[in-house]
């Protein structure tokens, strides 16, 4: 029983290495794109997209933020890769409360700018 006991804690403590490591890996990228995660409900990988997304579209944006355009193009990309109804607002300054489904939720911001971006359930109408 007491190396049973030893392979579990020696397999905790890779973990929490583990765990550690991409802590830091996703904390170098959030500060690559200059991103600040506000409020999160989504996998690491989705966040990433967003981010990159959100990075590339604000870098060729000239001059002045095109809010519209750029929660266009985010929630463009979200539905074609990971299916309908995404839902993003982008501004400096808004208010939201929003119902989203489980796992599809972002709040960061890059830059000055804010950026809400969920998913919401579709349901066909019955007629």
């Amino acid at each position: 029983m007491e190396a049973a006991e030893e392979l579990e804690r020696r397999s905790k403590f890779l973990n929490s290495l583990i765990q550690k490591k991409k802590a830091k890996e996703q904390q170098d990228q959030n500060d690559q794109f200059n991103v600040r995660v506000r409020a999160c409900d989504m996998p690491l990988p989705l966040q990433n997209k967003a981010f990159k997304c959100a990075r590339d579209h604000l870098d060729t944006m000239p001059g002045k933020l095109d809010s519209k355009r750029l929660a266009l193009a985010l929630k463009k990309e979200f539905d074609s890769s990971y299916g309908p109804a995404w839902h993003c607002i982008v501004g400096a300054s808004f208010g939201s409360y929003v119902t989203h489904s489980l796992g599809g939720f972002l709040y960061f911001s890059i830059d000055k700018v804010y950026i809400l971006l969920f998913k919401t359930a579709v349901e066909p109408l019955d007629h």
